[in-house]
């Protein structure tokens, strides 16, 4: 599994974004964009009056050309090329729109360009209430967290449940929580299977929770401006987190261990007769990994030595943790419980690929 930051880490920067973000929300018309000479680009808010300038994420560059409806490839051309034909561009669009929109901003700069029914389900409000029930679970281990520009990811094991795949090859129950502030992704709420003798991580596909980040609109009271300091709307949330408890323990039940478990271990009945390359490449092409993804998985895959299903979901899971970016290795241990949950049909493209 991808290792990840302290828990201690973890509390201090939650802490620290807890007070250097603010949420906007704000018609069309109030917002205009600037594109230096450098290709970075700035929001200019009216605030009361009074213009206030915050720099633009790439995420939140192409969510604003999204909403837009500009080809996110011309509008970074633009950027580059033709700063001034994009701000033309840009500024026409909102002050021909009159809906609103929500600005996440953090550290002076906008995260995120939202609808204004977003609905927000913060990482520190989040960490606040399952941290401790994450922490009551039996012989509890916080094994991988981490905070990345997208997401948050709380990923744990339990030793009281333990599985045998084969002789001396043990997994163990887990539980991944994850949320994204900026519009990447719903809260999830998912089982996670961690085999011992190479630190895979594995995230189940079923039995999850998902709460979408959709509500009512936001700010309709008026025309202005409206900012939302991080207290408001927080006690909505909690009736929320407190669903989130049953679905912990849920996940690390015996029985929901095991019928994942056993859907791992069924996996080792299937051989791979194919071409172990072919096999990868229909992989690869199926869920859509690059070249260098392609090569790492083939890799673990001979090194190992286990030409089967078994041996192809712990190639993927193993390479993981080779991985730079978090997100990206994250969405390989949850290609791993894709691949328990494969059919008969599904799973002989891959191993019989010649």
């Amino acid at each position: 599994m991808k290792s990840g930051r302290t828990l201690v880490s973890l509390a201090q920067e939650l802490e620290r974004q807890l007070h250097s973000k603010k949420d906007l929300i704000v018609p069309s018309q109030l917002v205009h964009h600037s594109t230096g000479d450098d290709g970075r680009t700035h929001i200019i808010v009216n605030e009361a009056g009074n213009p206030v300038r915050y720099g633009v994420t790439p995420l939140a560059r192409r969510q604003l050309a999204d909403k837009l409806k500009i080809p996110h490839a011309y509008f970074e051309r633009m950027r580059e090329e033709q700063p001034v034909l994009l701000d033309r561009n840009v500024n026409t669009w909102l002050q021909s729109e009159d809906d609103r929109r929500m600005l996440r901003t953090l550290d002076g700069q906008v995260r995120a360009v939202l609808s204004d029914r977003y609905r927000r389900l913060d990482n520190f409000d989040l960490a606040e209430s399952v941290l401790p029930i994450l922490q009551q679970l039996p012989d509890v281990r916080f094994e991988s967290v981490e905070l990345t520009e997208t997401r948050m990811y709380l990923k744990c094991i339990t030793s009281r449940l333990t599985y045998e795949m084969a002789p001396g090859d043990v997994v163990q129950a887990g539980v991944v929580i994850s949320n994204s502030e900026v519009g990447q992704g719903t809260l999830s709420v998912q089982p996670l299977l961690y085999r011992l003798v190479c630190r895979n991580g594995l995230i189940a596909a079923d039995r999850s929770l998902r709460k979408t980040h959709v509500g009512r609109s936001l700010g309709t009271e008026d025309e202005g401006l409206q900012v939302y300091q991080d207290d408001t709307l927080r006690a909505d949330d909690k009736a929320f987190f407190l669903k989130v408890r049953d679905v912990v323990q849920a996940a690390v039940s015996e029985a929901s261990f095991r019928q994942t478990a056993q859907k791992l271990q069924k996996t080792l009945k299937i051989p791979l007769v194919g071409d172990p390359v072919k096999t990868v490449e229909v992989l690869a092409q199926r869920y859509t990994l690059n070249d260098v993804e392609r090569s790492g998985v083939l890799r673990h895959l001979i090194t190992e030595g286990e030409l089967s299903g078994y041996g192809l979901v712990n190639a993927v899971t193993h390479y993981s943790q080779e991985i730079d970016d978090y997100d990206r290795a994250t969405e390989f241990e949850a290609l791993g419980g894709k691949l328990i949950e494969l059919g008969t049909a599904e799973w002989k493209g891959l191993a019989e690929a010649i």
